[in-house]
């Protein structure tokens, strides 16, 4: 069982599900406004590993639905700029454990990692019912905005 710092948007219904997902296989969440986080260039640069940086944004995110920001065209060190101002930006979640740090869900990269498989019975259907959706996109569906107040 792991102990998993779990960074996202407060009330994300993806990220509920993630950490639905995460407490039913036994391990201890941490959840974390990503949005209020003191980040540092560094540190957010760490979660994003050897990944292109375009993999870094959240596709969801205003600007870049608007076309204003285009992750293929941004380089790393402006990617994180932007995203330090705007943590919108930034690819959801992110997941620290111990000294690995990752981004986004998915399923069969955390599931060698640290195990999804559900620790009871009880548990089991949720877990098969939410492996089989995608987690690693918003599951507002199209249409549907986040509006920061």
């Amino acid at each position: 069982m792991a102990r998993v710092i779990f960074y996202s948007k407060p009330g994300c219904k993806g990220g509920t599900k993630q950490k639905v997902l995460l407490t039913a296989a036994g391990h201890e969440v941490i959840p974390q406004n990503l949005l209020t986080e003191a980040w540092t260039v560094e540190r957010l640069r760490s979660f994003f590993g050897d990944r292109p940086v375009a993999e870094w944004f959240n596709l969801s995110a205003p600007k870049i639905k608007s076309g204003e920001v285009v992750p293929e065209k941004i380089d790393a060190e402006t990617a994180l700029t932007l995203m330090l101002k705007e943590p919108l930006l930034i690819r959801r979640p992110l997941l620290e454990v111990g000294d690995r740090r990752e981004v986004g869900f998915d399923v069969q990269k955390i599931d060698t990692w640290i195990g999804l498989q559900a620790v009871d019975e009880s548990l089991q259907e949720i877990s098969d019912k939410l492996m089989k959706q995608d987690l690693q996109n918003c599951s507002h569906g199209p249409g549907h905005h986040h509006h920061n107040h």
